[in-house]
């Protein structure tokens, strides 16, 4: 049996659907009145639409981007902005 090199293995990683289905487990949760607030951690803006409908059905939608600058425009979809978790120093391991 010959042995296992670097160049025999691949990686191949790849993110297919992730943002819908956050936005459908969002919209599940809303219509069925599962929840009363959603706090999601994104930094992008695809989950727009799903924040828009949860919002329309009575739930308070937080956005935690993890320090990530996000668009100006996107503060009219949510309920607040926080970030839950304390950055850590960058000298600091």
């Amino acid at each position: 049996m010959a042995d296992l090199r670097e160049e025999d293995v691949k990686c191949d990683v790849q993110q297919k659907g992730v943002d819908m289905r956050i936005g459908l487990d969002i919209a599940s949760m809303a219509f069925k009145h599962q929840v009363d607030q959603i706090i999601l951690v994104a930094g992008d803006s695809d989950f727009v639409p799903a924040a828009k409908l949860a919002r329309r059905e009575g739930i308070d939608f937080i956005l935690d981007p993890l320090w990530a600058n996000i668009r100006e425009d996107i503060h009219e979809h949510i309920d607040g902005l926080r970030t839950m978790l304390n950055r850590k120093p960058a000298d600091s391991d």
